[in-house]
């Protein structure tokens, strides 16, 4: 009976190179995907008086530079919120002088002619909050009464501790 031949070792260098150019392509492919999508905008908060602060925020865009208009505003560059520059952010004071109603904010990515998102914004009527922003106003007397006992237990757990540490030294 003839003898049959062996099959032949795989050629470790072509398996390398396959090896190589697989993790190649499997490290771009989520980067490739992430930037393949559109963008997305959003203005934080949606309802603002005239003169109040808005911030501006867009993912998605795959370059480092953006900007932000609206007619309530002007226009607003955007900066990149990570090195990746998947976000880029931006804050704007809405004119004085805005009227009332709804605006519509353009962000365009990179330059011009890039990609275009945009995402609603309103202008109540009043005066922006001024003073502490309104961070106390919305706090009920239960809440306030809360956060000052917490307060007090760390103040207290704090004396407790160096007091401690220092009868036993």
């Amino acid at each position: 009976m003839p003898a049959t031949p062996l099959a032949q070792p795989p050629n470790r260098r072509l398996l390398a190179r396959v090896a190589a150019a697989t993790l190649v392509l499997a490290a771009a492919t989520p980067v490739t995907v992430a930037h393949a999508a559109s963008p997305s905008a959003g203005v934080s908060p949606t309802a603002v008086a005239p003169g109040g602060r808005v911030s501006l925020n867009v993912t998605g865009c795959g370059t480092k530079t953006g900007t932000a208009s609206s007619s309530a505003f002007g226009d607003v560059r955007l900066t990149p919120g990570n090195l990746e520059a998947t976000n880029l952010f931006g804050s704007a004071t809405v004119f004085s002088n805005a009227n009332s109603g709804a605006y519509t904010v353009t962000f365009e990515c990179g330059g011009s002619g890039g990609q275009r998102v945009t995402a609603a914004l309103q202008v109540s009527s009043g005066a922006a909050r001024g003073g502490l922003g309104g961070s106390v106003g919305a706090m009920s007397p239960g809440q306030i009464a809360l956060g000052g006992t917490l307060a007090a237990g760390a103040l207290g757990t704090g004396i407790w501790i160096l007091r401690r540490r220092s009868r036993l030294t």
